[in-house]
């Protein structure tokens, strides 16, 4: 069992990246092997909608590190995308991380690889934990669309403080409990 965290934030030492890799601790206590990546810090270009991965049976043509996700998520049972929410959405690492799964969309990802557990952890400034919940949900809908099935989701609201979730032992064990719940997937 392989798991591995994408860290959808720009900085260093975040909210999301901390919650990421507590969710990766959980995964990890339950057997998993995890890796995680910090896509900010990743040369990953946006999709240039060119289609060749749809004549290529889902290789990119894009040369950068998105070939590294790709091929980790080939190998990955399971996968937690991490973001904060900013301007009431994804971060601009996470949606490009995002729009590049496409490469996977109708090439025969899903019969040759398997269907993929994911979930998704999200940081949030606002101190009401529903604000956004609309474009969480809407979010979950997306994934599940693209054909990945949505485990488990979560926001930790009102993290304006880089690092405010560190204190925050509730939230810490619930992102563990998603690490946990996606090796546990019947």
């Amino acid at each position: 069992m392989k798991v591995i965290g994408l860290v959808g934030s720009p900085r260093n030492g975040s909210n999301i990246e901390i919650l990421v890799e507590e969710a990766l601790k959980g995964a990890n206590a339950s057997g998993a092997e995890t890796k995680s990546f910090n896509l900010g810090e990743m040369d990953i270009a946006p999709c240039n909608a060119c289609m060749e991965c749809k004549s290529s049976a889902g290789k990119c043509a894009i040369d950068d590190d998105m070939q590294i996700i790709h091929d980790e998520i080939r190998k990955a049972n399971a996968f937690i995308l991490g973001s904060p929410v900013y301007m009431w959405q994804m971060s601009a690492q996470a949606k490009i991380f995002t729009d590049r799964l496409y490469t996977f969309m109708g090439t025969g990802f899903e019969e040759k690889y398997g269907k993929k557990d994911m979930a998704l952890i999200f940081s949030q400034g606002n101190p009401d934990e529903n604000m956004f919940s609309e474009y969480f949900n809407y979010t979950k809908n997306m994934f599940g669309f693209l054909g990945y099935n949505v485990v488990d989701m979560m926001s930790a609201s009102g993290n304006l403080v880089y690092g405010a979730v560190k204190d925050k032992e509730n939230v810490l064990i619930k992102a563990r409990n998603i690490g946990k719940k996606l090796v546990n997937v019947d």
